[in-house]
């Protein structure tokens, strides 16, 4: 007899599941007008459970009581998906009604309760004693095994298992729990397509799943859908189940199950699922408390998985601390390399380590042979910064199958691309044998009729794993990538201290170069300060000696402006700095010489309000003359060459600077024509400045704006 050809794993995806058009016959459902609730759709059987034969086109009110239909409108007014309406009694059997809401459809299920529904209080007690149990369990395996015994507790099926999803879909049974005679699961492996995709989106949307009887002939929607779309029955209880996983059940000698959905920070963690040899119920009280202790022993999973993280985490940072106290010892990483290669390895419980930097290759441990690592090196570079985790690399760098055994895991980090500078971790092959729970590669057929057919057998299959290799854990990722940062720290910090070393170096060579800069200067200062005093003292004695007024006036305004020049010098050379100069500083100290030099009656003429600014020195050169010309001018021509107030500003603007020199006398005067106003214009015109006029009120107000920095222009 020949063997059915296997089933495209796409074939089962595409199954509309969610839209069967039918339910499962031991409830029924009404489907009304969300607004009217008249009824225009129903399955099961509605007269025999309701005792209503005619219910098409009838209110809800009519069928199921107004108090409880009124209680179904404000389920679809709620803004909630829908939930428990209440509880519904016809000759004696009790029923369960509960509603939700689809586009304009108010989708009603009625499915038999309990005789005697159980007490809250004694619900709530089961609860928090299972929850109790649960934070008591010292790690994730002693959780599972504890959850299976208290979700048998409360659904009363034969055997509850513990079922987590694995890589592409497959999952194992992590703990079980049964009664006498059923068969075991315990660690078995399950392949990915026994629960194809959309019903792992199914299972994260509608959290518990029951088929009380897997014998069930199921029920259609009557009259017929007619929709533009098929009626959506995610969120059904009553939902029929496709008839391939029906067929998967009776093959595991199962009469009724039901899956209870653990979900993980909104991802499918696993299933608590429920097998009975026999049909049975699973009413909505029991549905709603497995729900709520699913919820709970999610919590106890992630904080158990955080909890093994955490101490694992703190693991490493101890290694960690201990690998980069070894780098940092004297010589670096270059002289301590050799030695450290076997910490590197032992920091992620590798069984090799190789270390490629400059060229120059460092191993320890179980590794491939050199060549083999050379390569493996360069691969790891054309891949990039990311880091390359791998638990079966012969998978994804097929030149591995020569080496498997001694690396079948890898762990691969580049540190530094432009050195090289690269360092693989290697775990041996581990070969595994894993127990399935039937032939994971005949788990779906074609049947005749193109019908799909599941697998018959869940006998215990062995399968022998080769070329995988323990796997690495995030932790072991993370701390990976922190080596990484910290390594290339390390090294910035070294050629750091190269570059102060250089530093410091050029420093001391400029120390000595600008002493004698300063030698220097201080020789050129005292021979220009000499000769402007010698042409200063020849002007005064021309001056004395001249009889006519107007030369006598000509030679004392040069000998002024000489002055001036050599103020501005001698103040210049007594800044702090030599490229820079503090321009509020110097102005103060160049207008308390300046009122020296015009004698003890300009005491407190001269008052300076300058807020601070860094000009460079050639230009507070210019702006120090500037500002002694404009003083100069406002003593000749608004005092008369007597005493009078003159008030100097300076204030930064944006990127401008701003100096005011303004009077109290006669105001407005004409400008001049003769030497004066000829250098006054020359020097603005060096510092591409505008130089203003206004009414001071009295008096007048000159107004220099320029840029701060801009470079001095020459002049013709």
């Amino acid at each position: 007899m020949s063997e059915a050809p296997t089933l495209d794993l796409e074939v089962c995806v595409r199954e509309p599941i969610h839209i069967p058009g039918a339910i499962q016959p031991h409830g029924a459902m009404l489907i009304a007008d969300r607004t009217t609730q008249e009824i225009a759709h129903g399955a099961g059987d509605v007269a025999g459970l309701l005792g209503v034969d005619a219910w098409i086109g009838l209110s809800l009110g009519a069928i199921l009581g107004d108090p409880l239909a009124e209680r179904l409108a404000q389920v679809t007014q709620s803004g909630h998906v829908g939930g428990y309406a209440g509880h519904l009694v016809r000759g004696a059997r009790p029923f369960d009604v509960s509603a939700h809401v689809d586009r304009d459809w108010l989708i009603v299920e009625i499915e038999p309760g309990l005789d005697q529904p159980l007490p809250a209080t004694a619900i709530l007690g089961q609860l928090e004693a299972a929850g109790a149990a649960f934070e008591r369990a010292p790690n994730l395996k002693a959780l599972c095994d504890r959850a299976a015994v208290e979700f048998r507790r409360l659904t009363g099926f034969d055997r509850v298992m513990i079922y987590r999803f694995l890589d592409e879909g497959a999952g194992a049974v992590l703990a079980e729990d049964r009664a006498e005679g059923m068969p075991s699961f315990l660690n078995h492996h399950f392949p990915g397509s026994d629960i194809p995709a959309q019903a792992r989106a199914l299972y994260v949307r509608n959290l518990v799943r029951v088929i009380p009887d897997v014998a069930y002939t199921p029920a259609p929607l009557r009259p017929e859908w007619r929709g533009a779309e098929p009626l959506d029955m995610s969120d059904c209880a009553l939902r029929s189940v496709a008839a391939v996983h029906m067929q998967y059940l009776r093959n595991m000698g199962v009469g009724a199950s039901a899956s209870i959905s653990v979900v993980k920070d909104g991802l499918l963690w696993g299933l608590i699922a429920c097998h009975h040899r026999s049909p049975k119920l699973m009413p909505y009280d029991i549905r709603a408390a497995a729900r709520t202790l699913a919820g709970g022993f999610a919590r106890q999973v992630r904080a158990k998985e955080e909890a093994e993280a955490y101490r694992e985490r703190l693991r490493l940072r101890g290694l960690e601390d201990e690998v980069t106290s070894r780098f940092a010892r004297a010589g670096g990483l270059d002289a301590n390399l050799v030695d450290g290669v076997h910490e590197l390895g032992r920091m992620l419980d590798a069984d090799g380590v190789a270390a490629l930097r400059g060229g120059v290759l460092y191993m320890d441990g179980v590794r491939p042979p050199e060549t083999h690592v050379h390569a493996l090196a360069r691969w790891a570079l054309q891949r990039g910064q990311d880091p390359i985790v791998t638990n079966c690399l012969p998978e994804d760098y097929p030149d591995a199958q020569a080496f498997q055994a001694q690396a079948s895991g890898l762990l691969a980090l580049v540190v530094s691309a432009d050195e090289p500078f690269v360092i693989l971790w290697f775990r041996a092959e581990e070969v595994e044998v894993v127990n399935w729970a039937g032939n994971p590669h005949k788990a779906l057929t074609l049947g005749p009729g193109e019908t799909l057919t599941p697998r018959a057998s869940f006998e215990a299959w062995r399968q022998t794993v080769h070329g995988r290799s323990r796997r690495w854990t995030l932790a072991e990722v993370d701390a990976a990538v922190r080596l990484r940062e910290t390594l290339l720290d390390a090294r910035g910090r070294r050629r750091l201290q190269e570059l102060n070393t250089r530093l410091g170096d050029a420093l001391n060579e400029k120390d000595g170069l600008l002493e004698q800069k300063e030698m220097l200067l201080k020789e050129v200062n005292h021979r220009i300060q000499n000769s402007l005093q010698l042409v200063s003292s020849f002007l005064g004695l021309q001056s004395r000696s001249m009889g006519d007024p107007k030369l006598h006036e000509a030679f004392e305004e040069a000998r002024r402006r000489l002055q001036a020049v050599a103020l501005v010098h001698r103040r210049l050379y007594r800044a702090d700095q030599i490229e820079i100069v503090d321009m509020a500083r110097y102005m103060e100290e160049l207008v308390a010489d300046m009122n020296d030099s015009l004698g003890a009656e300009w005491a407190g003429k001269i008052i300076v309000d300058a807020s601070p600014v860094l000009v460079p020195t050639d230009r507070a050169v210019t702006l120090g003359l500037v500002v002694t010309e404009l003083v100069i001018n406002a003593n000749k021509y608004a005092y008369d060459g007597k005493p009078g107030q003159i008030e100097v500003s300076l204030e930064e603007h944006r990127a401008d600077l701003r100096v005011i020199v303004a009077d109290h006398g006669k105001g407005k005067h004409a400008p001049g024509e003769g030497f004066g106003s000829r250098m006054m214009s020359a020097m603005v015109k060096q510092l591409r400045g505008e130089l203003t006029f206004g009414d001071n009120k009295p008096g007048l107000r000159a107004i220099l704006t320029c840029p701060i920095s801009a470079p001095i222009q020459p002049t013709e």
